[in-house]
């Protein structure tokens, strides 16, 4: 059996009851994907956002089940009418339009990027990015099978969907490779 390490955020908060901990970071989690989701460049259907640097952060700082539940937190929280889908957004009809797909891709890519940061992956610039890759393909293939559903058309949504981004998605991708063991060694 593989003994997990610890995610960044078992260091925080160390004097809390666990249940009160995993509540307060997943609603941290859920509040800095509402803050990245702020963050926009409009291109239609799909808008240049933040969100992908706060799924990346908040899966590999949170761990599997605490960052899908954040991601889950954060579409409930946007649902029910908050304003925290991009640029403000809020409301149901977000979670079945064409960026439905991305959201469900938060999701997963949260716990899979937690999985990997679980097994130590998040610690080194070097090993840091394949949790962060896997991550954002899986946004992807979410985000652009979705749109391409609701556009009836896969190859406008990989032009739509998929190429405008891969330039940001990238720079999110180093820069949280970078974030995330610089709080390493901050927390040691």
């Amino acid at each position: 059996m593989t003994t997990l390490a610890p995610t960044l955020s078992t260091r925080l908060l160390p004097n809390v009851s666990a249940r009160l901990r995993d509540v307060l970071l997943v609603l941290a989690g859920s509040l800095l994907m509402a803050l990245c989701a702020q963050i926009v460049i409009p291109l239609q259907p799909v808008p240049i956002t933040g969100q992908t640097f706060g799924v990346l952060l908040v899966g590999a700082a949170l761990g599997s089940k605490r960052g899908a539940a954040a991601m889950l937190a954060y579409m409930a929280e946007g649902a029910l009418g908050l304003p925290f889908f991009a640029g403000g957004a809020s409301g149901f009809g977000i979670l079945t339009g064409t960026t439905a797909g991305y959201l469900v891709g938060f999701i997963v890519a949260a716990f899979v990027i937690g999985l990997l940061a679980e097994r130590g992956l998040e610690r080194s610039i070097r090993t840091s990015l394949v949790p962060f890759l896997i991550g954002t393909v899986i946004i992807y293939v979410f985000g652009v099978s979705w749109l391409g559903f609701v556009l009836g058309n896969l190859n406008q949504a990989i032009t739509l969907g998929l190429l405008p981004f891969l330039l940001g998605d990238a720079i999110k991708l180093a820069a949280a490779a970078l974030v995330l063991p610089a709080a390493w060694k901050f927390v040691r």
